[in-house]
């Protein structure tokens, strides 16, 4: 059984750059994620949007940020392992960890590092008929890539910012844009919502009854007025379902960590009541802090993590090892 330093479950921006971290910190790691792809609420959730709010990036493209940090990751080769689910812990008698996976596998680490987030996101669907017939086949629940829409008819069902957001992103480059709502009340932000009227056709008080296909792709879709239960057919090409998502946490509650609600409790040096368990961003309570759902906030958290694991790890090492500028050799390898 390979053994590793640090096992770091979850691969959104704050496990990627804790995998980073635990390279420069000359740590065998391995980053497991349950999703299809790394990146996280990046690239699952709002991968075409810009995101403002990480230092030295005036605004970069959330898809291009996961990119970046997926690189960035990669540096110190760790081992990677996407769509499975870190499905049990248990100690051993050594007094190390053993991960056990839902595809069979077993991992052995001085250290873990929990930055799960929200846990697998799983989109909320809403069972019409053909829904799921047609999923990925012109049905979706997010915006991957904005050039995947371009020249189509697109149907947007939902009244959030995503929803109204993903019409005012794809008008400019689809064909038609119609967007319906169960209520006449947006959950938005009055300006994207006075524009979106502007770009798109908006039906209030209207729902998704029926997608229709060729059998490889949708051609039609049926939606009613959920007052008068009258029904429309319209001719589009996508349906794009933005009703929320949904985090699972699969079987963390039973680890038994010290957890409020959804969060896991740690102190100020990350650690868990579980030894050598940390944890990491949206997914941390950290006690004293006010809870700060940031980026920034969680690349702090992963280092502080590390380097507490480090010294864990071993006693002799310091917390702190210096700033990456004075590392030039790590970076020659």
């Amino acid at each position: 059984m390979t053994e590793y330093d640090m096992v770091i479950i979850g691969g959104g921006p704050i496990g990627l750059y804790a995998t980073f971290y635990a390279g420069l910190r000359d740590m065998r790691a391995l980053v497991i994620d349950a999703q299809d792809e790394l990146g996280g609420q990046l690239v699952t959730l709002y991968p075409e949007k810009v995101v403002y709010d990480v230092g030295g990036y005036p605004g970069i493209l959330a898809y291009d940020l996961a990119q970046n940090l997926i690189e960035q990751a990669k540096m110190f080769s760790p081992d990677i392992r996407i769509n499975e689910w870190a499905d049990m812990i248990e100690r051993t008698p050594d007094n190390m960890w053993i991960i056990k996976t839902d595809k069979g596998g077993a991992f052995k680490t001085k250290t873990i590092l929990i930055a799960a987030g929200i846990g697998k996101i799983i989109p909320s669907r809403l069972n019409a008929k053909g829904e799921i017939e047609y999923e990925n086949k012109g049905v979706y629940y997010t915006v991957r890539r904005k050039r995947d829409f371009e020249g189509k008819r697109i149907l947007i069902v939902g009244g959030g910012d995503s929803a109204v957001d993903w019409a005012l992103t794809l008008s400019p480059v689809a064909k038609s844009v119609t967007l319906i709502h169960r209520r006449d009340q947006f959950r938005a932000h009055e300006r994207s919502v006075k524009q979106m009227f502007q770009v798109a056709t908006v039906y209030t008080w209207h729902e998704l009854k029926e997608v229709k296909g060729d059998g490889s792709k949708v051609t039609q879709a049926v939606i009613f007025d959920n007052r008068t239960k009258e029904e429309k057919t319209l001719d589009v090409d996508a349906v794009i379902i933005s009703i929320g998502h949904k985090g699972d946490l699969g079987n963390m509650v039973k680890w038994g960590l010290n957890m409020k609600g959804r969060s896991i409790t740690v102190n100020g040096k990350m650690e868990t009541n579980l030894a050598g368990v940390y944890a990491a961003g949206d997914i941390v309570e950290q006690e004293g802090t006010p809870k700060l759902a940031l980026i920034a906030t969680g690349f702090a958290q992963a280092a502080i993590a590390v380097s507490v694991a480090k010294k864990y790890i071993d006693p002799n090492a310091s917390v702190f090892a210096g700033h990456s500028s004075e590392m030039d050799n790590k970076f020659k390898k």
